[in-house]
């Protein structure tokens, strides 16, 4: 027992230090490790197997609506970078820089991709000729480089990996649409897969992607109250289209520039699910994303025919989840707290008495409940045990977000909620950049995303008095 107790002891408790217990989880639960590249980390096979999961389920969502994968070069000439003059601005200060071939200096130095939107402008100018060419509807799979100063494992790392979609498209209201298309896909996966509960909305002028028409966003909160932007779509409109001589030619054999987007998701959903879900002894792993959702653990495994019987088990229970066996030679304490840093959603104990009786005991990671039943039930009770658990997350984080977002309609109490409770502030604002600005330098705090669904909550903008246009959450954020 004293060896059960060290494993759980050695995640710091969320309540005393919420960066030192992330840190934790990530490290024990063996997600990550820490390279020798600095800001650089290594995902380990437990992390990468969430990520493969996402991976997967995005995509099979992308291609139900029409996008195909491709993939671009991972360097980027300088001359087409600076292109598009928001853009270029926007990224410059994030951007890694190649300037040696071996031993030769090159003619033109390149960028390590940050984004590729100029790859895929470039690419665009010369694929499509014609109305009959749009839309096109393209992703890729991919990691990108941005030279981040202060790095946090999943959260902000110099390499990521994600996914990058860019359309293109015959008119405004098209792209439009696919836009805010891609978002709620987004939004519907963050829910019902993530079981983490995002607000939809637009972006300031001040927030959106540099070179954006339109920014939109889906913003989640974290169980210490900080936001975390969680996925993006932007419309380009015709900018970049212009930029990079992307024409067509209309029904009418006019020419037409061509309306873009972009979206994407990246590996800081990992880090979301942790501090969404987790706890004081670790990792809680949603059903639907989990690598492994059910782990059986033999009791007394070397007594003659429990392994056997953990084994069929595991034989039945493969046909509707993911399951694996742990017959490795550790007490059975051990195991079941090694499992629950892991997150693994549901644990199935057996032993001699539990075979005699024909029945077995099954344990939710989140609540901790146990249940005794029938192995000739099992099938279905787990099942319905992985089903119930995916909604109860998902209302439990729904009901932590909702418990944490205040409403403020004066300055004073908006600082004061800021300052002493952590979470989303709604309130209203005039569009001026000068108050978002201010709100920032005295509280820290950012316009995270003007919602879809807005609420009159006063006449006046919350920091300057003035007449209020828009509501919008604020909140301090990873």
């Amino acid at each position: 027992m004293a060896q059960d107790k060290k494993l759980v002891e050695a995640i710091t408790s969320m309540e005393v230090d919420f960066a030192q217990w992330y840190t934790d989880v990530v490290k024990k639960a063996e997600l990550i490790d820490y390279s020798s590249v600095k800001g650089c980390m290594i995902i380990k096979p437990a992390g990468y197997a969430i990520w493969e999961n996402i991976q997967k389920e995005l995509d099979a969502r992308f291609k139900e609506t029409g996008v195909e994968n491709v993939y671009m070069p991972m360097f980027i000439p300088e001359s087409l970078l600076q292109k598009e003059k928001d853009h270029v601005e926007g990224f410059a200060p994030e951007v890694a820089w190649v300037t040696h071939g071996g031993l030769e200096p090159l003619q033109e130095r390149m960028c390590v991709r940050p984004t590729s939107e100029t790859l895929f402008c470039d690419f665009y100018a010369n694929e499509i000729e014609s109305h009959r060419d749009l839309p096109k509807l393209y992703n890729q799979w991919c990691s990108v480089v941005r030279w981040e100063k202060t790095t946090r494992p999943f959260l902000r790392s110099r390499e990521f990996l994600w996914q990058e979609g860019h359309t293109a498209h015959a008119t405004a209201e098209e792209a439009e649409e696919r836009t805010v298309q891609m978002l709620n896909l987004y939004a519907d996966f963050c829910e019902n897969v993530l079981a983490m509960p995002v607000v939809k909305g637009r972006k300031t002028d001040k927030e959106k992607f540099a070179g954006a028409e339109a920014t939109y966003t889906i913003e989640a909160l974290m169980h210490d109250g900080k936001a975390l932007q969680s996925g993006t779509s932007h419309n380009f409109g015709d900018g970049f289209a212009k930029a990079f001589g992307i024409q067509y030619t209309d029904k009418e054999n006019k020419l037409q520039y061509v309306h873009q987007t972009s979206w994407g998701m990246t590996t800081r959903l990992i880090g979301a699910i942790i501090m969404v879900h987790g706890d004081d002894s670790g990792l809680v792993l949603p059903p639907r994303i989990a690598p492994t959702q059910v782990v059986i653990v033999p009791i007394q495994q070397k007594k003659e025919g429990v392994l056997d019987k953990a084994y069929e088990l595991a034989g039945i229970l493969k046909t509707g989840c993911r399951v694996k066996v742990d017959d490795s030679d550790k007490s059975p304490g051990w195991k079941f707290s090694e499992h629950e840093m892991r997150g693994i959603p549901v644990r199935v104990e057996i032993g001699p008495k539990d075979i005699e009786a024909g029945q077995c005991v099954l344990v939710r990671r989140d609540t901790r409940e146990k249940m005794v039943v029938a192995l000739s039930e099992i099938n279905e009770k787990v099942t319905e045990l992985l089903n119930t658990m995916q909604v109860e997350m998902l209302e439990r984080a729904r009901a932590h977000r909702e418990e944490h977002t205040y409403d403020a309609v004066s300055y004073d109490e908006f600082k004061d909620i800021v300052a002493n409770k952590p979470g989303f502030v709604r309130a209203m604002w005039c569009e001026d950049e000068a108050c978002e600005l201010k709100i920032k330098e005295d509280t820290q705090a950012t316009s995270r995303c003007m919602p879809f669904e807005q609420k009159k909550l006063a006449d006046t903008c919350v920091c300057c008095g003035k007449p209020a246009t828009k509501m919008v959450y604020w909140g301090k954020a990873y």
